[in-house]
């Protein structure tokens, strides 16, 4: 008979890290649904209210959570709920949206209020990265407080592939000297903050989850629609990424064999026929007024004013932007698609063309139609997401 094989000791989870994972499942909870009471986290976590007492007390005494005015308890009668919520007071996040040639920073509040902006631009086809470092610094400091608590760190939307675990920009086509910068190590080196970094429409997407209009939302897809194309997918209540950021290159995703040369090389990419190039090309085609400088807003603004030809060229690029949303629908099915970007500006006759074009296209389903929205007109999505790179590092959170 073989000797008795002892098995490994797996060690229970101590008092102090069991605190520390019911101290996030509560923050997650706020962040994913938004202000919420005692009693309500309690019914979340399957707890008691007194326990959720134990774990938010101390961070309402520390200044991360404060309670709001009290609600209305209804017909039920009872002590009035008080919503818990993060403090405007607290630390505040740095944020930065970084676009070939242009620079927006942002200092925002856990809670997700913008407390302030700057902006700021460089060449594209510079070869200088330090102008571009210097920029982003320039708009940082521009942004930092001079006094209180410092920054968490910093958090960088980057339209271009980026390796998350380095902080480097891997690819740019648009400015090409963004490629194979390390920015994360040399803003970080600047400016005395830790530096995250993501890919622009993951960022978008955690904003949207967090502080938007998908909050509560298990899974959505959003598109970023402009002179690129991109697109965050949150999946089971995660923003979907790849080893190292990895992956959400979906805007190269080829929808036409025999389609026009893309920047990555490629031919017939999604993104050469439903980006503002594309429009502005057809328009100036039509010729239609203003052809170069064309975009949603400006051709729904024809469309609305029967100019020849406006609105079936509106219609024909709702079905280009509805190829690669279909593709989503099929292969993951997030239901919701949030337009960001130059889409908004097309309004709800743009909106309600893609969604027919998807509509007429996709399987049916007892889940239902997918549904298209357009994102608020005073779209800060980017720079919220960004600052939730930080906030979901400092606090661990699932982002």
């Amino acid at each position: 008979m073989s000797p008795r094989r002892e098995r490994a000791a797996t060690p229970l989870i101590s008092p102090s890290l069991a605190h520390q994972v019911n101290r996030s499942r509560v923050l997650q909870s706020l962040y994913d649904i938004g202000p919420l009471s005692r009693s309500d986290l309690a019914r979340l976590t399957s707890t008691t209210r007194a326990a959720i007492g134990t774990i938010v007390q101390p961070m309402i005494d520390s200044g991360i959570l404060v309670e709001g005015d009290p609600r209305s308890s209804g017909a039920t009668g009872g002590k009035p709920a008080r919503p818990l919520w993060f403090s405007p007071s607290g630390p505040p996040i740095a944020a930065v949206h970084l676009m070939p040639g242009q620079v927006d920073a942002a200092l925002v509040s856990t809670a997700g209020d913008v407390l302030s902006t700057s902006t700021g631009t460089f060449l594209p086809d510079t070869r200088d990265a330090d102008t571009v470092i210097d920029c982003v610094v320039d708009c940082l400091n521009r942004v930092l407080p001079a006094e209180g608590a410092p920054p968490l760190g910093v958090g960088v939307a980057v339209g271009g592939m980026v390796n998350t675990d380095t902080g480097t920009i891997i690819k740019a086509n648009l400015a090409p000297v963004l490629s194979g910068l390390p920015l994360g190590p040399l803003v970080s080196e600047r400016v005395g903050l830790p530096v995250y970094l993501d890919h622009h429409p993951r960022a978008q997407a955690l904003g949207d989850r967090w502080f938007g209009q998908a909050r509560g939302v298990h899974s959505f897809a959003s598109l970023y629609l402009a002179d690129v194309l991109g697109v965050g997918l949150v999946i089971d209540d995660t923003v979907q990424r790849g080893q190292a950021g990895a992956g959400g290159e979906i805007g190269h995703t080829v929808v036409q064999l025999d389609g026009r040369n893309c920047p990555c090389g490629q031919r017939g990419c999604w993104e050469t026929i439903a980006t503002d190039e594309w429009l502005r090309d057809e328009a100036a085609t039509l010729g239609l007024p203003a052809a170069q400088t064309m975009t949603t807003g400006s051709l729904a603004r024809l469309a609305a004013r029967q100019h020849p030809g406006a609105d079936e060229l509106l219609d024909r690029f709702a079905h280009n932007i509805s190829l690669g949303i279909v593709n989503l629908q099929q292969i993951l099915a997030p239901g919701l698609f949030i337009l960001h970007g130059h889409a908004i500006a097309g309004g709800d006759t743009f909106r309600r063309k893609i969604e027919d074009h998807v509509q007429s296209r996709v399987l049916q389903h007892a889940a239902g139609p997918p549904r298209i929205v357009l994102a608020e007109a005073n779209d800060h999505a980017t720079v919220l997401g960004a600052a939730g790179l930080v906030i979901s590092h400092n606090l661990k959170l699932i982002a």
